[in-house]
């Protein structure tokens, strides 16, 4: 049984209109389970078809009130992106949780089309999502794997991530690569990953030239595609010299040859590593360990690199 039903024959003439000088304009009580007080169906199958319910005010076009479930919702069926909930204006959709949660975003959609609960776009002018907390202990922004089957917050870009201010990890830092870097200034020569370089008398790296140098400053990373886990003072005309860990170095074997185990030196050939011989000329002229053998010619030795 319908209690008031109205019928709009021109563009411009409504169904329904309630007007009211104190009270509400127009008021409709549900006592069934999932049925509205309130409906508006706009059944025209255009893509542009006008709102099912349409609120103007100074004040708030539309308001929902529940003490048990959604003051406001909002369903789409469509399949080309339409909106359960759309939001225009200065602030487009704001939510305020007395007991849980402001805004909730829930998706059930295939992860391969990129689903999201919420989706934040900043266009060209603003963050994608943002958000503030002042409470002791609490994050602008929190994110949880529940399934502890991948990241909690993920991030891409350039850089992927940035924190101004202390950053604390409770486990482990896993960090790709395979040993430790300081970005030296390069001076004329070209100092290719792999190059065993020394300091000049500007502090610039260049190739070593000499057997035993004990300017030696370590081996450039980057060797067979090998980045550094980390590296400091990263600048324009710098190159990432391995001070610490494993790196691939250019090694000459053309005398000597190297196994693994074997301590090695600057060589008399440019840029290359050479085994040991004299070690009372290695003091301060140390590269590293070698970790695979070079039996002869020149080649990359894998070489644990320690401070001289």
């Amino acid at each position: 049984m319908t209690s008031i039903q109205g019928k709009g024959d021109q563009p411009e003439e409504p169904g329904v209109v309630g007007e009211a000088q104190i009270g509400d304009g127009v008021r409709g009580v549900s006592h069934a389970e999932y049925k509205g007080g309130v409906v508006g169906v706009n059944d025209n199958d255009t893509p542009r078809a006008g709102p099912g319910v349409y609120g103007q005010s100074p004040g708030t076009g539309v308001v929902g009130e529940s003490t048990t479930w959604h003051g406001v919702f909002g369903h789409t069926t469509s399949t080309t992106g339409g909106h359960g909930v759309s939001g225009d204006g200065d602030v487009g959709v704001s939510g305020v949780g007395r007991k849980w949660i402001g805004v909730y975003g829930e998706t059930n959609a295939d992860p391969s089309v990129g689903a999201s609960g919420i989706w934040g776009d900043g266009k060209d002018s603003g963050d994608g999502v943002k958000g503030h907390a002042k409470a002791p202990g609490k994050a602008g922004v929190a994110g949880f794997q529940l399934g502890n089957s991948g990241p909690g917050v993920y991030g891409q870009g350039a850089p992927a991530g940035h924190f101004q201010g202390d950053v604390v990890v409770t486990g482990d830092l896993v960090l790709p690569g395979a040993d430790y870097a300081e970005e030296l200034t390069t001076g004329s020569d070209e100092v290719p990953p792999g190059t065993v370089v020394v300091l000049d008398e500007a502090g610039r790296i260049r190739p070593c030239t000499e057997e035993y140098d004990a300017r030696v400053a370590g081996v450039v990373s980057g060797g067979r595609g090998v980045k550094s886990s980390l590296v400091l003072d990263r600048h324009d005309e710098g190159a990432p010299v391995a001070l610490m860990g494993k790196v691939w170095a250019l090694a000459d074997a053309g005398t000597h040859p190297i196994r693994a185990g074997d301590m090695l030196t600057t060589s008399g050939r440019s840029g290359h590593a050479q085994l040991v011989t004299d070690r009372s000329r290695a003091f301060g002229a140390i590269i590293g360990k070698a970790l695979t053998d070079l039996p002869s010619g020149r080649g990359l030795v894998r070489v644990l690199v320690t401070a001289s």
